[in-house]
């Protein structure tokens, strides 16, 4: 377990990781950062390089966990499914095979198709507050919208969203956040109730097949019509767990963050967007740009080779950090500010790039798309509540998000 300091350290420099950025892309070379225990990769040009050298730069512990597992919790993950690996994780011909059925499951149609639900979902979440004239959003919106919108691609029963959500969130805690033994045993507990479910989901679909993601995956990573082995349970659990978790995670992040940015500085880029609501795009891409939901992935290296002049062996470790390519001054004038206004903001990499561009961007965009249309159309007025705590972020790189968001209009 990491000592409670190094704990303390780490997570101030999650909160807010800019300034190290800053430092690193002024490095000349990469910059190792112990809290990381890896090699910063800053510079724009330089993640893209690294994104396009899968071959030498592998995905394979592109996320391991912050946090050691217990005796406790390892006593209890047993019981549920996985770790298999899973489309974050892997390279070249395995990573194409579990791609494939995504590609498919979230093509342009079948966003476009799943966009009315999720319009219908976001008009209700607003429904159940609007009339109260103040909310705290992350919980009453932000963290609810997206886990309803990826639990009907999925086709999950809307009643077990919930807890599929619910499950989702403690998997991330339970890697990524100190717990104690037991507090990690609980974590593990709810983890393994979550792949439970979905297990039934999978075996359900090779029944019954339907117009959803679960029966998609199952069609392409277990093709044929036989009963599933143990090992294609594994699989298929370990995917759609990937799914679900990236699926709500980060969008609920990136609607947090722009709302939290639209709505500082004295609201002047929300009173733009109210003024001229054509600029809903620009925001959409700006924001996804300015405080990236994933900050950083690790890539691993394959072999020795040399990146921006550091010569790295076999086996070193990069942090491919998104979120500081996307403040390069050398790609953008005045890189540090949020500016709905700005030229270009589309080239970021705020959704990946390469063979591991994320392929639920689409939705993504859409969601956060729909949000602002909805919150202009029905909350004009909109603001920070000056009576409440300030947004504070979570300590993480993998859903960069304020805690909390106390707004009223």
């Amino acid at each position: 377990m990491a000592r409670q300091d190094d704990q303390a350290l780490r997570d101030e420099l999650y909160r807010d990781p800019y300034p190290l950025y800053d430092r690193a892309r002024r490095t000349e070379g990469l910059l190792y950062v112990p809290e990381f225990d890896a090699w910063l990769v800053a510079r724009d040009r330089d993640v893209r390089e690294v994104l396009l050298r899968a071959a030498d730069f592998s995905s394979a512990d592109s996320l391991l966990p912050d946090i050691p597992l217990s005796q406790a919790a390892l006593g209890v993950l047993p019981r549920g499914f996985g770790p298999r690996p899973t489309v974050v994780s892997t390279d070249a011909e395995a990573h194409r095979r579990l791609r494939a059925p995504l590609n498919r499951g979230l093509s342009a149609a079948r966003v476009a198709a799943l966009l009315p639900y999720a319009r219908a979902c976001a008009g209700e979440l607003v429904d159940g507050f609007a009339a109260d004239g103040s909310a705290e959003l992350v919980e009453a919106y932000a963290r609810r919208l997206p886990g309803m919108v990826v639990g009907r691609l999925i086709g999950l029963d809307p009643a077990d969203v919930p807890a599929a959500v619910h499950g989702g969130y403690r998997a991330e805690e339970l890697l990524f956040r100190p717990l104690p033994p037991e507090g990690q045993a609980a974590a593990a507990e709810d983890v393994v109730a979550l792949q439970h479910l979905l297990d039934a989901y999978v075996r359900d679909r090779r029944a019954r097949p339907r117009d959803d993601m679960c029966s998609t995956m199952v069609a392409a990573l277990a093709p044929g019509d036989a009963e599933l082995t143990l090992e294609q349970r594994h699989e298929l659990v370990t995917n759609l767990q990937n799914l679900l978790i990236a699926g709500f995670l980060t969008t609920s992040a990136l609607i947090g963050t722009t709302l939290m940015h639209l709505l500082g500085d004295d609201r002047r880029q929300w009173r733009m967007l109210r003024a001229d609501p054509s600029l809903v795009p620009a925001a959409v891409e700006e924001a996804a740009r300015h405080d990236t939901a994933i900050q950083a992935f690790r890539r691993t290296t394959t072999r020795p080779v040399t990146l921006a002049g550091t010569e790295l062996p076999a086996g070193a470790t990069v942090m491919v950090a998104y979120g500081s390519a996307n403040r390069d001054e050398e790609r953008y004038e005045r890189a540090g500010e949020f500016d709905i206004t700005r030229p270009g903001s589309r080239q970021h990499l705020a959704f990946g790039y390469g063979p591991h561009g994320c392929p639920g961007s689409r939705l993504a965009r859409e969601q956060l798309s729909l949000t602002l249309d909805l919150f202009l159309r029905r909350m004009p007025e909109l603001r920070l509540d000056p009576s409440r705590p300030g947004p504070r972020m979570r300590p993480t790189l993998i859903h960069r998000s304020p805690r909390v968001l106390y707004a009223t209009w």
